[in-house]
């Protein structure tokens, strides 16, 4: 079976990845980071058995490397060097920009995301469905229930990229309500 993504591209952005996120932790636990890293590249992955019209190495690589600039010391002209110019503008798109105030961030990072090819859509997509899981234990009532409202955005923004990912992403949507009831 023939795929539109290769195992060498994977490896090469984990590694970069893994070097880049090294010592840090997902929010909340002792999980090192690299695990978020791979939930979301297994999200697009799975999408890619699907969506075979896909430039695969293009979405695994920014599914990888999205969190780079945002969270490490990695700048936009490494990834591009590494990497190339599509990934490292990809990457960029995905990274919030810190500059603005929180409440502008995501609609801003929405609006150069969709100005990307569709794979870096699905690395959002991807993002959110990993990311909605059960929230950390000192998260809010407000501050859940905002993060369950920004999928919903994310979903209604990005949802024409990939039918396997905005179902995926509705449905994460839906069960985290669990989680508001729970408060």
């Amino acid at each position: 079976m023939k795929r539109n993504w290769s195992q060498e591209s994977y490896i090469k952005s984990y590694k970069f990845a893994a070097q880049a996120h090294q010592g840090q932790k997902m929010p909340g636990s002792e999980i090192p980071y690299i695990m978020h890293l791979s939930f979301v590249s297994m999200e697009v992955i799975a999408a890619l058995s699907v969506e075979k019209e896909t430039d695969g190495n293009l979405a695994i690589q920014c599914a990888l490397l999205h969190d780079s600039i945002e969270d490490t010391h990695t700048t936009y002209e490494q990834i591009k060097a590494e990497f190339g110019e599509a990934v490292a503008k990809g990457v960029l798109a995905l990274t919030k920009d810190k500059n603005l105030d929180k409440h502008l961030q995501m609609e801003d990072s929405l609006q150069r995301i969709k100005q990307q090819p569709k794979e870096i859509w699905m690395v959002k997509l991807a993002d959110r469905i990993s990311n909605l899981q059960a929230p950390p234990h000192y998260w809010n009532l407000e501050k859940i229930t905002r993060y369950r409202e920004e999928g919903i955005q994310i979903y209604e923004a990005l949802k024409d990229a990939s039918d396997f990912l905005a179902s995926r992403l509705a449905s994460k949507i839906q069960d985290y309500k669990l989680f508001i009831d729970q408060v």
